[in-house]
């Protein structure tokens, strides 16, 4: 796929008033937007605490001492900047093309607009592209030269093989020192349980996880009607079924599956979206920034 087919200028300028804003603290390398666990000198009031040898006495409250007699200094909250790692699925489930596309090329949509927009705003952006085994893992960097050559490599992503999403995500979150946002962009056919304990991995380390959830249209209505051979694009399997006789027992699962899916990720404090690959981008990307920009006020 050409960079040209994902990357979509209209949408990044529409999507240039807002910013990406951290939902916990972040640890960075230069002082930035986001805050940090750790105290700085930026206009946001922390705590006072009691003045030691070696305190810059233009921290001092003066009316404190005033009040009690008593040195104390301010300490104010340190601005940092974020460092956001995307993660995205590339085994073959994410093939499966629908009326509107295919779900990795979907994918590669979220992953070029909202890198563009931290990158803007003076963050670091990364990529890990998984199946079986890590196809790509780009470190986080802050330039636009950066950008450039993250969204050519993620161009020449092309699906293939199964799924090993739990120990990526794991070996992930281990690998991460600092606190970071981490994206995660899957169809996340995975055993629930299994995924869920591994979000519960990112809240541990105290990153920030938003999860993408992406997902076709058909396979929400499963619109077939007629018999069908249905391949399993990991492992090559087929069988041939009467949509009529499995519609009610397909539609039941996949509902329980999306709704566990949701359930567990909010329970581990994960931003969970669902991505249904015919909603508009703009829609899809700007309540997600938006939300956090609330959250963030």
């Amino acid at each position: 796929m050409q960079r040209k087919e994902f990357v979509d200028p209209k949408l990044n300028a529409k999507l240039g008033r807002l910013t990406v804003e951290a939902r916990s603290f972040m640890a960075g390398n230069f002082t930035g937007r986001h805050k940090s666990p750790h105290r700085g000198s930026s206009v946001d009031f922390a705590q006072y605490r009691k003045y030691v040898p070696g305190d810059e006495i233009r921290h001092i409250d003066w009316r404190v001492y005033g009040r009690t007699e008593r040195f104390y200094v301010k300490e104010f909250e340190a601005d940092t900047n974020l460092r956001c790692h995307f993660v995205i699925d590339c085994s073959a489930s994410m093939l499966f093309e629908g009326k509107s596309g295919r779900k990795i090329d979907y994918a590669r949509k979220i992953v070029a607009a909202l890198s563009h927009v931290l990158i803007n705003q003076g963050d670091g952006v990364g990529l890990a592209a998984f199946n079986n085994k890590l196809v790509h893992d780009i470190p986080a960097r802050t330039s636009t030269r950066h950008l450039h050559a993250m969204m050519e490599i993620l161009a020449k992503v092309e699906p293939s093989g199964t799924t090993e999403l739990v120990k990526h995500l794991d070996e992930l979150a281990g690998r991460i020192r600092r606190r970071a946002l981490i994206v995660v962009i899957s169809d996340l056919f995975h055993d629930v349980d299994e995924l869920c304990n591994t979000f519960s991995h990112f809240s541990f380390r105290k990153h920030d996880l938003a999860v993408f959830h992406v997902v076709d249209r058909d396979e929400i209505d499963f619109p077939i009607d007629k018999p069908t051979r249905f391949i399993d694009l990991e492992g090559g399997d087929s069988i041939d079924a009467d949509p009529e006789t499995i519609r009610q027992d397909y539609l039941r699962e996949f509902s329980a599956f999306m709704t566990n899916i949701r359930a567990g990720s909010l329970r581990n404090k994960a931003d969970y979206r669902l991505a249904v690959t015919d909603q508009d981008l703009e829609t899809l990307l700007g309540n997600f920034l938006q939300d956090r920009m609330m959250r963030r006020g």
